[in-house]
């Protein structure tokens, strides 16, 4: 048994994970709704691979790089690098619905932790923010490390499909479980490619999701918000 601070879990991680955290991360499907409605997700092994391609191939080599580039800005108070980031992945937002999703839950977060007297979310309120950029400062202000704050963001992105996947073709909770407890190898790949990319590899090329979201606005019938 060890008792050094690296094997402490980082509590306050566990609840900006936590779908309890108000977000509204519930009402949104990430292109996966019109996904499912084409048929391109349609089972179990088909979730799988769309909810584990999508974070490896678009949101490590977006999402990740540039959170963890904000995270460092934090850790050394570059203001300045911290906005240039944030303003970089949102320009990579590839449909209007994936823009709407991030500022609303960027918002609401950044309004949350202003109201919890977080210093630097008083300073950034009214201010545009991704959902990544609000969850770094959140993280930053409760001394979670940035790879393990990268490793709860992706966590809760696998975790919102799953659970949308669940509704849209009917997975079950066993089912749903295999999806999550195979994620976790991707996870950490995810994580280890985000911190070691260089500006010019920094990128989100995935035709598929950006057509899936784009179309989404527009699906007929739809359980999730666009």
């Amino acid at each position: 048994m060890t008792n050094g601070s690296e094997d402490a879990i980082p509590l306050h991680l566990l609840r900006l994970v936590s779908p309890s955290l108000p977000v509204g991360a519930f009402s949104y499907s990430r292109g996966l709704e019109f996904a499912a409605e084409a048929g391109w997700v349609h089972d179990e092994a088909t979730a799988k691979n769309w909810i584990h391609g999508t974070l490896e191939n678009t949101f490590a080599v977006l999402d990740g790089a540039l959170f963890w580039r904000m995270s460092e800005a934090l850790a050394k108070g570059d203001a300045d690098a911290f906005v240039q980031a944030d303003a970089w992945l949102a320009a990579g937002r590839e449909s209007r619905e994936l823009q709407l999703e991030d500022r609303r839950m960027g918002e609401a977060l950044l309004r949350l932790l202003a109201d919890l007297e977080v210093p630097q979310a008083q300073l950034y309120l009214g201010q545009p923010l991704t959902y990544p950029a609000a969850f770094a400062i959140a993280a930053h202000h409760w001394n979670v490390s940035p790879a393990a704050a990268l490793k709860g963001l992706m966590w809760t992105i696998v975790e919102g499909q799953v659970a949308a996947a669940m509704r849209l073709v009917k997975l079950g909770h066993t089912a749903g479980q295999r999806i999550l407890i195979s994620a976790v190898p991707v996870i950490e790949r995810s994580v280890a490619t985000a911190c070691t990319l260089e500006d010019d590899e920094i990128g989100n090329v995935s035709v598929a999701l950006a057509m899936a979201s784009a179309w989404h606005e527009t699906q007929y019938s739809r359980l999730f918000r666009s």
